[in-house]
C-alpha cells in the first residue's frame, strides 16, 4: 500500500496524490490502492473524505482537478498509513513532529519515506531537517522532494522539474549502501511522469534546505513587489537571497554542499519560482499594501492553510542568534524583523543596500 499524506489537506499533498494514483494504476511495482489522509472537515454540509472518495476532487484545496479513483481519503492517519511500504509526507513542517510521534511504532522499518516537507524543526539544539525528524522518531529512511514545480501547475501537468534527494547521508558516517540508492529509484518511479521530471542527487540535506530557505526569500520578493521596487530589485532579492541560502546551508548541513546542487530545481529554479508565484510571495505582497497581519491574510486567501516563510525565518533566526552570525544574514534577518519584530516594511531595501555581498 502506498500512503500519501496531506496533513491539512494541503493543495502540494492532494497534487502529488494524484500523481501518485495515477502511476501506481499502471504500474505493476506497486500495489493499486493509494491512502491519502485527510483531516476531517465539513464542506458545503458533507464531509470533505466523503467529496473526495465519492466525487474524486478536493473541492477546497484542488478545486477543479479529478483525483483517480484509486486515491481513497482517510481521515484516520494511522489506518491511512496502516501496512504502508511508502509514506509521503507533505504536512506543514510545525506539525511533522506531532505526526511522526502518532505514527511511531506502527510503521514498519523497511518503509521508505519521502518528505515533501520545506521547513524545519527547532529545538534546545537549534535547527533540525523534517526528514531527520522523520527518521529518528520512526526509524526509517527518508528521500527529499523539492524543486521549481507549483502545486497548481503540477496538477495541471504543465512540464515542471524538481529533484530528489537521496537518502545516503545520514547519520554521517554510514556508508552508501545499494538499498540508499534504490530509495531514490523508487520514489523517482512513484512520483515522475511525462511532465514531472525528475533528478536523483546525492546532498538530500541540501536538498531539503533549499525547499525551506526559498520560502524567506520569497517573502522579500513579495515585499518588493509590494514597495513598487521592480524586476531589478527583485533580481537583487534572488540574487542575494541564494547567497544567504548557500551560506547557511554550509552552516547546518552534514557533509559537503556543492554549488552545483543549488543549480538543480531544487536550488535557483525553485527560487524564481516561488519569487514570481506561490503564496509566500503573494502573501508578503498583500501584508505590504494592505497592512493586515499574515495571519488575517492566511485566513483570507489561504483559507487558513499556515504560510511557510515567515515561520521559517523564526527558526533561522534563532539558529543564527545561537551561532552568532545574525550580521551574516541581513536578507533572512530582515524578513523576520518585519515580520515579527514590526520593522516597517519600508526599511527593507536596507538589507539589499548595506548587503556584505558589496563590500
Amino acid at each position: 500500500m502506498l500512503t500519501s499524506e496531506s496533513g491539512g489537506n494541503g493543495l502540494r499533498g492532494s497534487a502529488v496524490g494524484k500523481i501518485a494514483g495515477e502511476n501506481a494504476a499502471k504500474s505493476k511495482r506497486f500495489d493499486n490502492t493509494v491512502s491519502m489522509w485527510v483531516f476531517e472537515e465539513m464542506v458545503m454540509g458533507r464531509k470533505l473524505t466523503e467529496i473526495i472518495n465519492t466525487d474524486h476532487e478536493n473541492v477546497k484545496y484542488l478545486p477543479g482537478y479529478k483525483l483517480p479513483a484509486n486515491v481513497i481519503a482517510v481521515p484516520d492517519l494511522l489506518d491511512a498509513a496502516r501496512d504502508a511500504d511508502i509514506l509521503v509526507f507533505a504536512v506543514p513542517h510545525q506539525f511533522i513532529r506531532q505526526t511522526c510521534d502518532e505514527l511511531k511504532g506502527h510503521v514498519k522499518p523497511s518503509t521508505i519515506g519521502v518528505s515533501l516537507i520545506k521547513g524545519f524543526d527547532t529545538g534546545l539544539d537549534g535547527l533540525k531537517l523534517a526528514s531527520d525528524v522523520i527518521r529518528e522518531i520512526l526509524g526509517i529512511e527518508v528521500t527529499v522532494l523539492s524543486g521549481a514545480c507549483l502545486a497548481s501547475e503540477v496538477a495541471a501537468e504543465k512540464f515542471c522539474e524538481s529533484t530528489i534527494g537521496n537518502a545516503t547521508q545520514s547519520p554521517p558516517t554510514r556508508s552508501k549502501g545499494a538499498a540508499d540508492i534504490a530509495h531514490g529509484n523508487v520514489s523517482k518511479e512513484l512520483l515522475q511522469t511525462r511532465n514531472f521530471r525528475i533528478r536523483v542527487v546525492e546532498e538530500v540535506d541540501t536538498v531539503e534546505i533549499c525547499g525551506a530557505l526559498k520560502n524567506v526569500v520569497a517573502v522579500g520578493a513579495g515585499f518588493c513587489d509590494g514597495l513598487g521596487c521592480g524586476d531589478n530589485t527583485k533580481a537583487a532579492v534572488i540574487r542575494l537571497g541564494l547567497m544567504e541560502m548557500i551560506a547557511f546551508a554550509r552552516l547546518c548541513c552534514r557533509g559537503s554542499v556543492q554549488r552545483s546542487t543549488f543549480l538543480e530545481s531544487c536550488g535557483v529554479a525553485d527560487l524564481i519560482a516561488s519569487c514570481y508565484g506561490g503564496h509566500n510571495r503573494k502573501i508578503a505582497e498583500a501584508f505590504t499594501v494592505t497592512g493586515k497581519t499574515i495571519a488575517q491574510l492566511e485566513e483570507e486567501m489561504l483559507s487558513r492553510q499556515k504560510l511557510q516563510g515567515p515561520r521559517t525565518a523564526i527558526e533561522i533566526n534563532r539558529t543564527l542568534q545561537l551561532h552568532n552570525l545574525v550580521h551574516r544574514f541581513p536578507l533572512f534577518t530582515a524578513v523576520y524583523q518585519i515580520c515579527y519584530e514590526c520593522k516597517p516594511v519600508s526599511e527593507f531595501i536596507l538589507c539589499l543596500q548595506d548587503h556584505p555581498a558589496h563590500q
